[in-house]
């Protein structure tokens, strides 16, 4: 075996589909489970069940998966032993971000970093950010932007890059349309449009209204703040959004803050304590591009 079929291996388990572990290696779905079949033969055992959509691994399958892991992990510290003696930063950086993100200081970080390291390859995925925290902490992921309710997901080290409050957004002759703020109590008495469980503003959301033994009555879901802004303006709902990205609707929708609603929404990088030379150093261009000092 080598490291080639072993990182296929662990990329078929953690995406529990061929094609999506192809996209994510940049080879051919035939070309990963030829390389698979050939690990399963010098095995001498199945590490999948296929009878499924979704791909499972079977009890070979569990059982070989976290050696794979370190295996990975252990070829990688040879690549980073050999860094940090020689000064240079080489091999790939996978950052994952919140889905729909526009957060451009992100963007200028990753060309930065770019510029200066032309040899790292770097990855990016979208995805919710309960999802994204797991990428990291398994290892799927170098750091992530996420959004979240809490300064640092455990286990993780963070930066927080932004801080603020709720909104409630409204369309203009909506009956709360002339107020200039708003109590959670009477942000629940509506239907409301908001993001699905799993990303940081529905966590913070949750968690306000847990605070206050609410029941907020969800309407309507979506993943991109500019889909929340076109179904509230249509009267489906009350967004709720965080206060920068009310800005963005201000000539179609009206932003009421949340008096009440203690819990801040905050965007973070996140990623874990032991990490690799490569982040460090997308670190030093992301806290220049986002003006901020070092999280945890």
């Amino acid at each position: 075996m080598d490291l080639r079929q072993l990182e296929y291996f662990v990329a078929v388990a953690e995406e529990r589909n061929f094609t999506r572990a192809a996209e994510r290696v940049h080879i051919s779905q035939s070309g990963v489970s030829a390389q698979i079949r050939r690990l399963e033969h010098e095995l001498g055992a199945e590490l999948f069940d296929r009878s499924a959509r979704t791909v499972t691994l079977t009890a070979a399958g569990e059982a070989a998966l976290p050696h794979a892991r370190a295996a990975l992990a252990s070829a990688e510290a040879v690549g980073r032993a050999a860094d940090e003696v020689t000064g240079l930063v080489r091999g790939r950086l996978t950052v994952g971000m919140v889905v729909g993100c526009t957060v451009t200081p992100l963007f200028d970080a990753l060309a930065a970093f770019h510029a200066a390291h032309p040899g790292v390859e770097i990855l990016l995925r979208e995805d919710n950010s309960d999802r994204l925290v797991d990428g990291v902490r398994g290892g799927a992921l170098d750091l992530a932007l996420i959004g979240t309710a809490a300064a640092t997901p455990d286990g993780l080290d963070a930066l927080t890059v932004i801080s603020e409050g709720l909104v409630a957004a409204v369309p203009p002759g909506h009956p709360l349309a002339g107020r200039k703020e708003l109590a959670l109590d009477e942000l629940t008495a509506h239907p409301l449009v908001c993001m699905p469980p799993g990303t940081g503003l529905r966590a913070v959301l949750d968690q306000a209204c847990a605070a206050r033994d609410l029941r907020p009555a969800i309407a309507l879901e979506a993943g991109a703040s500019d889909a929340l802004a076109d179904l509230a303006a249509r009267g489906l709902g009350i967004a709720v959004l965080s206060a920068s990205m009310a800005e963005a609707y201000a000539g179609r929708l009206t932003a009421l803050p949340l008096s009440d609603a203690d819990v801040p929404a905050l965007l973070a990088l996140v990623w874990k304590p032991a990490h690799q030379p490569s982040v460090r150093a997308f670190l030093t261009h992301a806290r220049d591009a986002f003006g901020a000092t070092a999280g945890p």
